[in-house]
């Protein structure tokens, strides 16, 4: 029997706390042979660069060959399975449902861009991809890390949930002996590889 293909997944960084659980997710969809599409908000590069030490400028290529050296462990394949799209590519293939099927996660999600996407704004490619997954009813998953919650923020959630988006928090389990940060963040990636599985 023929293997069916791994669907590919885009995946936005934003400018939440929690950049760490991006990067792994992003390396963890690469070891599955997953096409990665990558988005990147302004302030996800700032929080990548304070939390991981590691700056991304540029667009395409410059980024993709950055986080690949960041992470010297994942397959040579990857190079060609990550792919990085400017805020501004409207030519992307997830800025239209007629462009094939894919699944989306929004890792971390910051408030603001999870806002803009229960509102339905659309101003930039992820806003967009995250406005197409939910109509064509594709798996969308927001990784929001923000505390206390406001009601605005409890609303949005409780709006895109309502709309067929999960909203999975960063919050980390201690119940399996954790030792490790690296375990931590482990534990929150195997949830959303879990929904992935799951729905793609």
């Amino acid at each position: 029997m023929k293997a069916i293909p791994l669907l590919p997944v885009t995946l936005a960084i934003t400018g939440a706390s929690g950049a760490r659980y991006g990067l792994r997710l992003l390396e963890r969809l690469l070891e599955q042979g997953r096409q990665v599409d990558l988005l990147l908000s302004d302030a996800g590069r700032i929080v990548i660069a304070r939390e991981c030490g590691l700056t991304l400028t540029g667009d395409g290529p410059d980024v993709a060959r950055a986080i690949l050296a960041h992470s010297p462990a994942l397959p040579k394949a990857a190079q060609d399975a990550l792919i990085h799209h400017a805020q501004r590519d409207w030519d992307a293939p997830m800025a239209s449902g007629s462009r094939g099927a894919r699944a989306m996660v929004i890792c971390p999600c910051s408030m603001g861009t999870l806002a803009a996407v229960a509102g339905g704004l659309s101003d930039n490619l992820i806003e967009r991809a995250a406005d197409v997954a939910l109509k064509e009813r594709w798996p969308l998953i927001l990784v929001p890390r923000e505390t206390p919650l406001s009601i605005i923020h409890l609303e949005n959630m409780l709006r895109l949930a309502r709309s067929g988006a999960v909203i999975l928090p960063a919050a980390p389990g201690f119940y399996q002996g954790a030792s490790t940060m690296e375990h931590l963040i482990d534990f929150l990636v195997d949830r959303i590889l879990d929904r992935l599985a799951g729905g793609f």
